[in-house]
């Protein structure tokens, strides 16, 4: 095994036992006045995407599509973050997993570049009926959408991700495949 491989099997099963607690705190800045549009707009895409995944997820492959809900929140929060480093300062969380989002960048290589498209792109998708410019612009779709982040929370047990490399192989290949072109 190589040091990015020991590093990803160290990070991600800390990274599924705190999907929950990241969503939720990366929800909290979707009302923030404090936060810029631009910023709110990765991570309702990042957070609304969380919903879209969900409802895929029962393929027996918990793991992996958690994971993978996982890099996408990471990916928002980096985007987030670089729209707005006031932002970065005052939301822990936000700062940690535009950190994390390194580590995905080293284990992807050139893939890196088509998630960061695929995450881009999320602002601009639905997912349960409701699209980024309904939770941003919709007082009440938002505080619809966080009280159900807050009840998915509330009933999300992480999956197990065993410390084999020839997961981070399987990881690798199923987001290749599953990344647009």
């Amino acid at each position: 095994m190589t040091q990015l491989d020991d590093r990803c099997l160290d990070s991600f099963p800390e990274w599924l036992r705190s999907l929950a607690t990241d969503a939720s705190d990366l929800s909290g800045l979707l009302a923030s006045p404090d936060s810029p549009e631009a910023a709110r707009r990765a991570i309702a895409g990042g957070l609304n995407y969380l919903f879209k995944s969900l409802d895929l997820i029962p393929d027996g492959i918990e793991d992996l599509g958690y994971l993978d809900d996982a890099f996408v929140l990471r990916v928002a929060a980096a985007f987030a973050a670089a729209e707005s480093p006031a932002l970065r300062e005052q939301a822990p969380t936000l700062a940690r997993l535009a950190r994390d989002a390194e580590l995905i960048a080293e284990l992807l290589g050139s893939d890196y570049g088509r998630l960061k498209g695929y995450v881009r792109s999320l602002e601009k998708g639905a997912a349960r009926g409701r699209t980024v410019d309904d939770i941003l612009g919709d007082e009440q779709v938002r505080a619809s959408f966080m009280h159900e982040i807050t009840g998915w929370a509330s009933s999300y047990t992480a999956p197990a991700f065993s410390r084999d490399a020839k997961n981070l192989i399987k990881l690798k290949s199923f987001l290749s495949t599953k990344l647009p072109a």
